[in-house]
């Protein structure tokens, strides 16, 4: 089926579901319907909360709708008629008072049976064209009008719409595997993570065994970073305001930031980005151009306000880590070197865990808009040199990648490495930005080879992105089954019978001296129970101690993926356990 006449079948769906809940509900008010990826919705304003249970009642009444061969058409009205049919209405009117101000010269509607709707379209002529069978009704959220959290909230619906029933049945399977593997889900299941009211909305709370990940994963990229030349530094998390005035960050991320703190008759900022900080490192002191390109990193705890709408377990937070850093370049042609250098980190960071390019994450070159001065540092040829630049770049590394004009940030174009989670939506997992509005902002400058003062360029690169993010990708893309280096805990220790404790603690305690993340179970309880709960917690390996074991002074080994492995010393489990470790397999 072509995506054209999908989309119509969609937004119709949407109109009929609108007129079975208006037979429910005759005085609601009517917000968005679009067509999206996998169906559509609508908002609408009720007199009363709904549950799911009222989903397969608008289901029926749809299907019967669907075979009264209902024709939708096309009409338009002037404004007055238009505000005197929505006068109980203000999400319709607030429409009709958009197309005013746009200079339209009168509103589309489309009428299907008794329902006349201010709608552009577009729309299948008739319900004949739906296959009653492909579509289904999916789920109630709630929306603000708006998107904005201090409007009033609305009743969504959603529905699902495929181009045929085996499409959409697959389409459910998956998204009931994609339930599964949900992070937020697998968070509290794993005891990983926790949020709390009274702390704030937002504002994770990393367990032992969340904070274990957290440890491995900045470890891990703080060592690679400094194999390859980045010096790590550490700044604070709050600065004076006129700060992230100099580097032009307040008014163009003014909405992101929080409100100012004043101390001592002064204003600092929360910070929401780093470079600023590394800048000033960077001018402490005169530089020579065999000093660059200079890699200043950091693992920086940053502070950007989320609307509560859009928070989503740990891929949208309000405070988060970044593996952040700042090259400062000599040449325009330095700076391309560098960036592909900053994506060969990244595509050997994502083969580490698991993803593959083209497959798990894909390319996005975010570009300017000329047009756009107030969202965009006006500097028409630089922007077309940095987006040519790092287009020919892309294209030079064979790499999949799709344009997005209006996506780069306000100093200049970027690299974006997008990842969808589970649930399809697409994410910014990591980044990589060319930069030529800060050196003239900062004078950042280094003598060059002649002896002359010559303007840096810069990078602004992040290799894993935020901590907290590329968890929850990762704790969906492995469904908690963390590799051994990423497990919290690496192995479970568990005697048959309380007579066996001594044996297994003397293991358990070589396990611990070697540095390997291991627990023991020493309860008298069932050795099922014991296992099954090992097993739930997804723990890589373990070892059950019984009278066999004992004798042969051995262990017997099994795994979470590879089933059981056998009897062997404890040295044997030790170094085994070392060599996975050490190679991240």
């Amino acid at each position: 089926m072509e995506k054209e006449k999908l989309e119509k079948i969609r937004h119709s769906l949407s109109h009929l579901m609108s007129m079975a809940v208006q037979e429910l509900y005759p005085q609601v008010g009517l917000g968005v319907g679009p067509a999206i990826d996998n169906g559509f919705y609508q908002d609408y304003d009720l007199p009363e909360a709904i549950t799911p249970e009222i989903l397969p009642k608008l289901e029926k009444r749809i299907r019967e709708m669907i075979k009264e061969n209902i024709e939708f058409k096309q009409h338009n009205m002037d404004f007055d008629k238009a505000y005197k049919l929505y006068v109980h209405d203000p999400y319709k009117t607030w429409f009709i008072d958009d197309l005013k101000a746009r200079g339209e010269k009168y509103v589309s509607f489309y009428k299907s049976d008794w329902f006349d709707n201010l709608c552009a379209g577009p729309h299948v002529n008739s319900t004949k064209e739906i296959d009653p069978e492909t579509f289904r009704l999916d789920r109630i959220a709630g929306a603000y009008w708006r998107g904005d959290e201090k409007n009033k909230m609305l009743t969504r619906i959603y529905g699902l719409a495929f181009e045929s029933k085996e499409v959409l049945d697959a389409y459910i399977l998956q998204q009931e595997e994609a339930k599964k593997r949900d992070h937020r889900k697998l968070g509290v299941e794993l005891d990983l993570f926790h949020f709390s009211d009274t702390v704030g909305k937002g504002l994770p709370l990393f367990t032992p065994k969340g904070a274990t990940i957290r440890r491995e994963l900045e470890r891990f990229i703080i060592d690679e970073e400094i194999k390859r030349g980045y010096l790590h530094v550490k700044t604070p998390d709050l600065a004076r305001l006129d700060l992230f005035k100099k580097s032009g960050h307040y008014p163009h991320y003014k909405d992101s930031m929080y409100a100012p703190i004043k101390i001592d008759d002064e204003e600092f900022m929360l910070r929401p980005m780093t470079c600023p900080h590394h800048f000033e490192l960077y001018l402490r002191q005169p530089h020579s151009y065999r000093e660059l390109p200079m890699r200043i990193a950091e693992l920086a705890q940053l502070y950007r306000y989320e609307q509560s709408g859009e928070l989503s377990g740990l891929l949208r937070v309000r405070t988060f880590c970044l593996a952040d850093a700042h090259i400062i370049c000599a040449s325009p042609e330095q700076a391309v070197s560098e960036i592909g250098k900053a994506l060969d980190l990244i595509e050997y960071v994502s083969g580490v865990f698991g993803l593959k390019h083209g497959e798990n994450f894909w390319y996005r070159l975010s570009l300017g808009d000329r047009n756009n001065t107030e969202k965009y540092f006006k500097n028409d040829s630089a922007w077309d040199m940095g987006e040519d630049l790092l287009r020919k770049h892309l294209q030079s590394r064979g790499s999949y990648f799709v344009e997005a004009p209006g996506e780069a940030a306000f100093y200049g174009p970027k690299v974006d490495i997008q990842m969808k989670n589970i649930n399809g939506k697409e994410d910014t997992a990591f980044t990589v930005q060319y930069d030529f509005c800060m050196p003239e902002r900062f004078d950042l400058t280094y003598t060059a080879e002649d002896g002359s003062k010559k303007q840096a360029v810069v990078v602004h690169r992040s290799s894993i992105g935020a901590i907290e993010r590329i968890m929850a990708f990762l704790i969906e893309h492995y469904a908690g089954n963390f590799p051994l280096w990423l497990s919290p805990v690496q192995i479970k220790v568990i005697p048959v019978r309380t007579n066996h404790n001594e044996y297994a603690k003397k293991v358990f305690d070589l396990l611990k001296e070697s540095g390997i993340r291991a627990e023991i179970d020493v309860e008298d309880s069932n050795l099922g129970g014991k296992v099954r709960e090992t097993k739930n917690q997804r723990i890589p390996y373990w070892i059950v101690v019984g009278d066999k074991e004992v004798e042969a002074d051995k262990v017997n080994l099994e795994s979470r993926d590879a089933g059981q492995l056998g009897q062997m010393t404890a040295k044997e489990l030790v170094s085994k356990l070392l060599e996975e470790i050490k190679h991240k397999k």
